[in-house]
């Protein structure tokens, strides 16, 4: 019962994770082999069958969105895709949907793409393709499939596709190419590209039918078993065949029916070590052909000889190139067939890249080379390990012209070797960029046998200084220093130059005199500014991006007379004010002379405009015009001084500073000082010019009276030393009462308005009636400042005592006086 259990259980969980009937089926077949188990073994079943199931699930469908811009162009490359996005209308022109996961393409994928000329649909899994899935791509002149798993080609695929220009077909899983012709209806078609390294085995006539106007054909027939002969005899105009061949096996079988037509010739992959050459079907005339390229070819030093005697069939021939490509030999080439072609070969031009040679150590001199070679104009021997050319052999490179040795392993004392009296007689350019070269001043006088030399590359070697005299060859124009950590020149180098290259070093300055230099190349070097024009009449073009020059202005670029094109983008530009209104108003010139305007022109500084291009740039006011607005500011700031003075002076502005000054103090005071430290009856505040009636007639009256009454007078009582103002509040807090005397005197009079005022601050505030006011003469209530306002108020609502003209009422007026004083 438990096994029964367990066995429902697992078939419970087969069945609801969509494992579908056939799942089902797959459980109860195992029923009778399962059903003795544990149950502890079913449960551990069931869950790894389960973690089995989730694993196998069908992807997520999910498109990742495509990149399309305005003109039609859409970007899906690499975005894990497993089905040609849906929604495509007739606004896509361009489709890039490589390297994804794309299985299935359906008829209705690209229904609507009818304005479709570029398809990419390379390096996905496609290996189902529906009939008429290309039904509406009637504009469609470039389709890419290479590299999918499709096993079998349709000619229905291409019924429609009468516009197509280009077609990939390469790294499938097709055996062949069709039963049918495949390609008959694409009459346009100029590139194809087909094949595989395996299964494809057999080409038939049929198969390249109706291609009566390909220009260019790659054929990866690396394993191909089978070759109907004829078979690419249809092409008419084909000018370029890539053959990848594994083994020479039909090699030429298939030469022989292209070689009337071919102009280039390039065999991938093949290993000729046993290559022989028999006779090719060729007119008199010969074949077309003018180059000849082996790529990741093994040969031998007998396979070499063979591979020569192809020049025989080949009068037109001027270059050969041989890229990644082995020698395993010794150099002992046949001399016999090295003197067939020597005086038939129109040879120029020989390339060689990354040459393998595993046995270079027993190399021999090449000596039966020497003849053949005569008549090389262009030899490139690149990356390949050439550290010396023996001085006979250069010196039968009589018409050499250009030679490349480039990435070797070249030294100053094998060059002298290999520059030897006579070598090279006809060399006007000589490139050994990213050698082992270290003297400037040693390469320059061992290159002077060089009586023809022009043009000279000795960028990515090891300089590191450069001597303060060189001699150099008569005749050089052309020289490149780039990348050879020098950080300074001298005059070293030669005046006769016409471009030099000096990018990519540590240069700070430019300072030299080259009254011939018309291309000057300095780029990514430590300039601050442009150098200086008048070192350089004659210069048209110079090239100083990505230095660290901060700005330019139109009289640089004026005083260089001849200067048609500048190249300064990628500097640290500070975005000034004057930088800026030069690059605007002179926005016709700069996109007249500098290439890379304005896409790479930024501005390094101030922080708020970095990273923006300098023409959309643009500063704020205060910014650009900031001596003016401060001056302004300033002219403001006086004005308002002199306004803000003015205005204190007609409105008392001083006098109500002083005031709250004092007034302030005042109020660190206490309200009322205690009745204990009051010492006077009253303080009198008065003009000095009524002295004599207060210091006459009132104390008289006061002081010698019966009980005596006891005064306060600023001339007898202050504190001397004491600041004034101190003075004078002490008194008025100190004294019972405040007499006033007023008069036209007192109301002019300094002090007695600070008197008043701080009776109006002090005590007026209180609320009491501690001010005693005395009219010794008739004064109207306006001669009185407005700003003793409160005094005004208590003239207009309190009585106050009027010294009266009548001498028979002074008695009186001091009865009154002497009541107000003790109430």
């Amino acid at each position: 019962m438990k096994n029964s259990f367990c066995l429902e259980l697992r078939c419970k969980q087969r069945w609801q994770s969509g494992c579908g009937q056939t799942r089902q089926a797959e459980v109860t077949g195992l029923w009778l082999h399962l059903w003795t188990m544990p149950c502890t073994l079913w449960v551990v079943w069931a869950l790894a069958a389960m973690v089995s199931l989730s694993m196998t699930r069908p992807p997520d469908r999910t498109t990742a969105p495509l990149s399309c811009d305005a003109a039609g162009t859409c970007d899906g490359r690499s975005r894990s895709l497993d089905s040609i996005p849906s929604g495509l209308t007739a606004s896509v022109k361009s489709l890039d949907l490589a390297n994804n996961n794309i299985a299935y393409v359906s008829k209705t994928d690209l229904q609507g793409c009818v304005n479709l000329k570029t398809l990419q649909l390379d390096f996905n899994t496609i290996h189902t393709i529906e009939e008429d899935s290309f039904h509406s791509l009637g504009r469609l002149e470039h389709l890419d499939l290479c590299c999918n798993q499709l096993s079998n080609l349709s000619s229905s695929w291409f019924q429609h596709l009468s516009s197509l220009k280009f077609l990939n077909l390469l790294g499938n899983t097709y055996r062949t190419l069709g039963e049918m012709s495949l390609f008959a209806p694409l009459t346009n078609l100029r590139v194809l590209r087909v094949g595989n390294v395996y299964p494809f085995a057999k080409i038939q006539r049929k198969d390249f039918t109706g291609l009566t106007f390909l220009e260019e054909l790659e054929l990866d027939a690396s394993n191909l078993q089978q070759y109907e002969p004829a078979s690419l005899k249809s092409f008419q105009n084909i000018s370029r065949l890539v053959l990848h061949r594994k083994q020479p096996a039909l090699l030429l079988e298939i030469f022989a029916d292209l070689l009337r037509n071919l102009e280039s010739l390039e065999l991938r992959s093949t290993d000729l070590s046993s290559f022989q050459l028999p006779s090719l079907p060729i007119g008199q005339n010969g074949s077309p052909l003018r180059k000849l390229v082996f790529r990741t070819v093994e040969i031998t030093d007998m396979s070499f000889s063979e591979i020569l005697k192809l020049l025989n069939y080949f009068p037109r021939m001027v270059e050969v190139e041989f890229e990644d490509c082995t020698l395993n030999g010794h150099g002992y080439f046949s001399s016999s067939a090295l003197e067939e072609i020597s005086d038939a070969s129109n040879l120029e031009t020989l390339t060689i890249r990354r040459l393998q040679i595993p046995e270079f150590f027993l190399f021999n001199d090449l000596r039966s080379m020497y003849q053949f070679v005569r008549r090389f104009k262009r030899i490139t021997i690149e990356n390949s390990k050439v550290f010396l050319v023996p001085c006979l052999l250069s010196r039968h490179l009589k018409s050499l012209e250009y030679l490349d040795l480039t990435e070797n392993l070249m030294v100053e004392e094998q060059l002298t070797n290999s520059a030897c009296e006579e070598a090279w007689p006809a060399l006007h350019t000589l490139i050994l960029r990213q050698n082992h070269l270290r003297s400037l001043g040693q390469t320059g006088e061992v290159l002077l046998t060089l009586k023809n030399l022009t043009a000279l590359d000795i960028s990515k070697n090891s300089f590191h200084s450069m001597p303060p005299t060189c001699h150099w060859p008569e005749k050089i124009r052309r020289l490149n220093l780039s990348s050879t950590h020098i950080d300074s020149l001298t005059p070293c180098l030669p005046q006769t130059l016409e471009v030099l290259d000096v990018s990519n070093n540590n240069l700070d300055s430019f300072s030299l005199l080259f009254p011939r230099l018309r291309e000057l190349y300095i780029s990514r070097n430590k300039l601050k500014t442009l150098p200086d024009a008048s070192f350089l009449p004659s210069l048209l073009s110079m090239t100083v991006s990505r230095n660290i020059i901060n700005s330019f202005t139109k009289k640089q670029l004026d005083s260089f007379q001849k200067l048609t094109t500048l190249e300064a983008g990628g500097n640290s530009f500070i975005c000034s004010c004057e930088f800026l209104a030069f690059t605007m108003q002179e926005q016709q010139m700069l996109g007249r002379i500098l290439t890379d305007w304005p896409e790479r022109y930024l501005c390094d500084s101030p922080s708020h405009v970095r990273g923006q291009q300098v023409r959309d740039t643009r500063l704020s006011v205060s910014e650009c015009h900031r001596v003016a607005l401060v001056s302004a500011l300033c002219c403001a700031l006086l004005l308002l001084a002199l306004l803000t003075v003015g205005l204190c002076h007609r409105y008392h502005g001083l006098w109500y500073m002083k005031m709250t000054w004092a007034w302030l103090q005042a109020k660190r005071k206490p309200r009322r000082a205690p009745a204990r430290e009051l010492c006077y009856d009253a303080f009198v505040s008065y003009s000095e010019q009524d002295s004599y009636w207060v210091e006459t007639l009132m104390v008289q009256e006061l002081e010698h009276f019966e009980p005596p009454f006891r005064l306060c007078l600023h001339k007898r009582d202050f504190v001397p030393g004491k600041w004034i103002i101190d003075n004078i509040i002490d008194s008025i807090e100190k004294s019972h009462k405040t007499i006033f005397v007023l008069s036209e005197h007192f109301v002019k009079s300094e002090w007695c308005k600070y008197e008043l005022d701080f009776s109006h601050f002090r005590l007026f505030d209180e609320n009491n009636d501690a001010a005693i006011l005395v009219l010794l003469e008739p004064l109207e209530k306006k001669a009185i400042p407005q700003r003793f306002c409160k005094l005004r108020k208590i003239m207009n609502t309190k009585t106050y005592l009027e010294w009266p003209q009548d001498e028979a009422q002074h008695q009186g007026f001091w009865l009154s006086l002497r009541a107000a004083i003790k109430a």
